[in-house]
């Protein structure tokens, strides 16, 4: 059988397996394999599983079912039987070629990274862009994280992704691996770059005008000086929550590992302290806040497993046309003159890049001290858990992901420093069945010093041209959030649930959502940006 496997006999084979009545494993493999060189393929599958049922151990089985299942195009199965191959052999070098191969098929290069370089594949010729960046060759040199004439290494693409992320110009990039005669490959990156106000008249026009909706417009500059340096900002003249942001960011000694950012934040904010947005909830306390801050922040893109983030905040805050009612105490009250050291550090703790899945944490930190008439230090550390899926093997259809988020104030608390569970333009901490504002102002989500909160959702892809994409979902969300100050906080667990619409261009976009808050049955409609 061995004999004529090998001179390719694949005749011969058959003629001298098929008439025997009870088959080794040994022939159902040589049978199957000869099935399926001649086209035979449900013949060849039969045979191969028979084999694999007396010699479960034996990865030849599974090797050979996967190229069977390949020429029937069901690539999927292929790729699960090349898996538990790899199981049985995980050194096998034909396994981890093929099963690397199909993931290339895919589209997946993150997983065909990870068993090509187990035979020191691929091997990279020439790495090119195309379009040609308009962005510093020198700095865009600086984001590839290998070099041509050496293999691609798995952490390798994944520094470089990150790396180009961080550089801010390109909102929307690909990595291509492009097959050449010798079997060598060319790195190839596709990417929408932005320079000055935008791509195009159209981006330009969508990016300052976004915020319409929100008494907002954000003007924006980017890649000054062909060098990534981007220029942020936005101004909203709300009559109750006035706001003036700026940014100004780019790259720390001329390279892409690690990037500086100047920012600046100035508020002006009427709020009324109640316990809903909607139905009977008396006004608690109101009064006018007014803050400036300046800050200073250096960030880490150099690796694909995790980023850090440092930096320090000085700020002022001014408390005006107090009527605390029962809400707010001496502590919340405090103004002056604030110093912030923060500390931020990001990563990812587990992938999965077959299923094309990721487990993420984060944690950060902020340690301050206010010198109001009553000097007050206190602590601010935040933690999060949580996870992203893309289910199908190409594109981001059904996109799932979760989140676990929880935090702490430590010593006594400013009040613009509380948390809010909420919907509200400053907001980062969704529940989305509860508005953070009421007649315009902010106050009428629950507020505290300690928080939990989870967070799911699922994305649907509508519609999407490469440049603009409409995606609708289902969201829940759970969450609790407390204060030593009985009138605030939720007292109880919050549960939100219902629908989002996506609307994404340029890299920026829009969110409406519907809401329903299953303890009271209130319903939310909120519409916000996102970036």
């Amino acid at each position: 059988m061995k004999a004529l496997a090998e001179a390719r006999h694949w005749d011969e084979l058959t003629r001298l397996i098929a008439p025997v009545q009870q088959r080794s494993a040994e022939m159902d493999y040589y049978y199957g394999m000869a099935q399926a060189q001649v086209g035979r393929l449900a013949d060849a599958q039969q045979a191969l599983e028979d084999g694999q049922r007396l010699a479960p151990a034996d990865p030849r089985f599974p090797t050979e079912l996967a190229g069977v299942a390949f020429k029937q195009k069901k690539n999927a199965r292929a790729e699960r039987l090349l898996r538990h191959a790899l199981e049985l052999a995980p050194q096998d070098a034909y396994a981890n070629d093929f099963l690397g191969t199909l993931y290339f098929l895919d589209g997946n290069v993150e997983a065909a990274l990870k068993y090509w370089n187990r035979v020191k594949k691929p091997q990279i010729a020439a790495v090119r862009a195309d379009p040609k960046p308009r962005v510093s060759a020198t700095l865009l040199d600086h984001a590839f994280a290998f070099a041509p004439a050496s293999i691609l290494l798995q952490q390798q693409y994944l520094d470089t992704q990150s790396l180009l992320n961080g550089m801010g110009v390109f909102p929307r990039h690909q990595l291509d691996l492009n097959v050449r005669d010798d079997g060598r490959f060319d790195a190839n990156l596709r990417a929408r770059e932005r320079n000055g106000f935008g791509d195009g008249v159209w981006e330009s026009v969508f990016l300052f005008f976004r915020g319409i909706p929100f008494q907002q417009v954000s003007p924006s500059y980017f890649n000054i000086r062909r060098y990534a340096i981007n220029f942020d900002s936005s101004f909203r003249w709300d009559a109750q929550k006035r706001r003036v942001f700026a940014e100004l960011s780019g790259p720390l000694e001329h390279g892409a590992k690690y990037r500086w950012e100047l920012t600046a934040d100035l508020r002006n904010e009427n709020w009324a302290l109640r316990n809903g947005f909607t139905g009977p909830a008396p006004v608690l306390a109101d009064f006018n806040l007014r803050k400036s801050a300046g800050a200073i922040d250096f960030a880490s893109y150099a690796s694909g497993r995790y980023g850090w983030r440092i930096g320090a905040e000085i700020s002022h805050r001014d408390l005006r046309a107090i009527a605390p009612g029962v809400a707010l105490t001496t502590q919340m009250m405090a103004a002056g003159y604030e110093l912030k050291q923060k500390a931020e550090i990001s990563g990812v703790l587990w992938r999965m890049p077959e299923h094309r899945f990721q487990f993420n944490a984060g944690a950060t930190s902020g340690a301050a001290r206010l010198w109001s008439p009553t000097p007050q230090t206190f602590e601010k550390l935040t933690g999060s858990v949580g996870w992203s899926w893309l289910p199908q093997a190409r594109g981001d259809d059904y996109a799932t992901m979760q989140t676990l988020r929880a935090g702490r104030i430590f010593g006594p608390r400013p009040f613009d420093e509380l948390f809010i569970l909420g919907l509200e333009r400053d907001n980062d901490l969704p529940m989305r069945a509860h508005i953070g504002t009421r007649d315009g102002r902010k106050g009428s989500a629950p507020l505290g010093r300690e928080y939990l909160l989870e967070n799911w959702e699922i994305d649907k892809n509508l519609y999407g041209n490469g440049l603009v994409a409409l995606k609708l979902g289902p969201f829940v969300d759970l969450g609790k959030i407390n204060d030593s100050d009985a009138t605030l906080g939720s007292h109880k667990w919050l549960f939100d649930t219902g629908a989002q619409l996506k609307l994404r261009a340029f890299g920026s976009g829009l969110a409406f959502s519907y809401g329903k808050d299953l303890r009271t049955g209130n319903n939310a409609f909120y519409l916000r940006l996102l970036e």
